[in-house]
């Protein structure tokens, strides 16, 4: 397959999944999987260096791509972040103070959550970095979603609009959004959102939280990874595999390009469309197809995608 058409698809993959609560990380990886795209050195026969060289490539590709799907979100919510920015720490109502307007409650989860990962990160990449883990987090996830999201019909909300947010909430909010960062495949759109609800924020409330946090989550998660690759290329050419190294060419950037270009408007669109339906509709959907995609790929995906 042409590297543009596979950009473009990716950068589709990419912009449809990352907001939706199912897991851009899962998506991404079966995709790439389903393509043949070489993601680790394992593929690569011994001396191979154009092997090594997609692989380091086709790794950066994948983080860089975000770069789209979050200049999306941040254009659409330009003017609520102008009007937080305006209004801090006072808020709106000049009813918040320095811990309790949105933009610290936005910091404060943010916090909660990159404090946690860390601690846990080598734990995480070292047990579930397979599909058969993904696949479980896709079913136990869209389980929980679906039960959280039937029960919070029931219940009255306390919370109307993200000005209303306690730190309380924030905090665990953030906690729980490191689920995603744990155990690949949760989705963090669904943990913080979820989260939310069982926090007694209503959907509308619960989304635009976890929109606002995914900037700073997804800005601080891509830089880590890409400067984890640049050093793991870095340390490889050290040890005499210089082949690990991304090597850059026009073709290379422009297949880049447009995984941005795509992600990006994608995105953009999928934003707009995902705040209309949950207002309407609530995430019952996204949770029933989770749990049909987790049960697929725990029962055929071993022998037709990988482990």
């Amino acid at each position: 397959m042409s590297p543009y058409i596979l950009s473009i698809l990716l950068g589709i993959v990419e912009g449809l999944t990352e907001f939706l609560p199912v897991s851009s990380t899962a998506h991404l990886r079966i995709t790439e999987a389903l393509m043949k795209i070489p993601l680790s050195d394992s593929v690569c026969p011994l001396g191979s260096a154009s092997c090594f060289q997609d692989v380091a490539y086709w790794n950066m590709y994948t983080i860089v791509i975000q770069v789209g799907a979050i200049l999306a979100l941040c254009l659409l919510f330009t003017e609520r972040i102008v009007n937080f920015i305006r209004t801090f720490p006072q808020g709106e109502n000049r009813d918040r103070n320095w811990f309790t307007h949105p933009i610290s409650l936005t910091l404060v989860a943010f916090a909660c959550t990159s404090v946690l990962a860390l601690l846990l990160r080598k734990w995480s990449e070292k047990n579930l970095g397979s599909l058969t883990a993904m696949a479980i987090a896709l079913l136990v996830g869209g389980i929980v979603m679906w039960v959280v999201d039937s029960w919070s019909n029931r219940v009255e909300p306390n919370t109307t609009h993200v000005e209303e947010m306690t730190l309380a909430q924030a905090i665990w909010i953030g906690v729980c959004q490191t689920l995603s960062a744990v155990f690949p495949g949760t989705s963090r759109s669904m943990s913080t959102i979820a989260a939310g609800q069982l926090a007694g924020l209503d959907r509308p409330s619960a989304l635009e939280f976890s929109f606002l946090l995914s900037i700073p989550t997804m800005i601080a998660a891509t830089g880590w990874d890409l400067l984890k690759e640049v050093h793991s290329s870095k340390a490889d050419g050290a040890a005499g595999m210089a082949t690990a190294h991304v090597v850059m060419n026009s073709e290379r950037w422009i297949v880049l390009l447009i995984g941005i270009v795509v992600s990006f408007i994608v995105a953009f669109g999928v934003v707009e469309w995902f705040l209309a339906w949950v207002r309407k509709h609530g995430f019952t959907l996204f949770a029933i197809y989770r749990i049909l995609l987790g049960t697929v790929l725990l029962i055929w995906g071993a022998r037709y995608i990988g482990a």
